[in-house]
């Protein structure tokens, strides 16, 4: 499956007259290692998405609770549609009305390994688990998503390595943008 084609349901939710994401329509500056990004998500409900780069998009699931940085901490992972990967750069105010209306920041992003058998990460997905070592500016050290029922419930926890900064998940409401370092309602107040 081709970019165009896994991004349809992306684009298809989207009116892009109307939204200031990014339409998938300009390659982001590449890079050899793949990427990810965390943005906290102010819409019907508060939530993080989780992202990583796979091939040519950004797979991507919405963790009501958010990543941690202790092991301890199980977060249920739900998975949203393909995102193109210039929407790691995305931040701002998605208009009231259209899907995902609300404020969004870039909580983390940087680069992560994949982990595991030589069968591929995207393989891994398909099967239902994978693990990855993120080197981010906020969430460092190894990670793994499994799926646990059905299609639509993933749990994503660390599973020990590395570092992360503070106790678990921040204050949604207080967090900075990595990016700007503005918060959700600095963000909105300046759309």
């Amino acid at each position: 499956m081709d970019e165009r084609e896994r991004l349809a349901d992306y684009r298809a939710k989207r009116d892009f007259d109307r939204t200031g994401e990014p339409s998938g329509d300009r390659a982001p500056a590449g890079g050899t290692k793949p990427r990810f990004v965390v943005q906290i998500h102010d819409a019907s409900t508060l939530h993080f998405d989780f992202r990583l780069q796979v091939g040519d998009v950004l797979k991507s699931w919405s963790v009501p609770r958010g990543p941690s940085a202790r092991p301890k901490d199980k977060r249920l992972a739900v998975p949203t549609e393909d995102h193109p990967l210039d929407y790691e750069d995305f931040e701002g105010v998605i208009a009231q009305g259209e899907y995902g209306g609300g404020t969004v920041i870039v909580w983390d992003h940087g680069t992560y390994e994949p982990l595991g058998p030589d069968a591929g990460f995207e393989e891994g997905l398909r099967r239902g688990h994978v693990s990855f070592r993120l080197h981010g500016a906020k969430l460092r050290g190894t990670y793994a998503l499994s799926r646990f029922r059905g299609e639509d419930d993933w749990l994503l926890v660390k599973a020990g390595g590395g570092t992360g900064h503070g106790q678990g998940t921040p204050n949604p409401r207080r967090a900075r943008s990595v990016r700007t370092g503005r918060t959700l309602a600095q963000v909105a107040a300046g759309a």
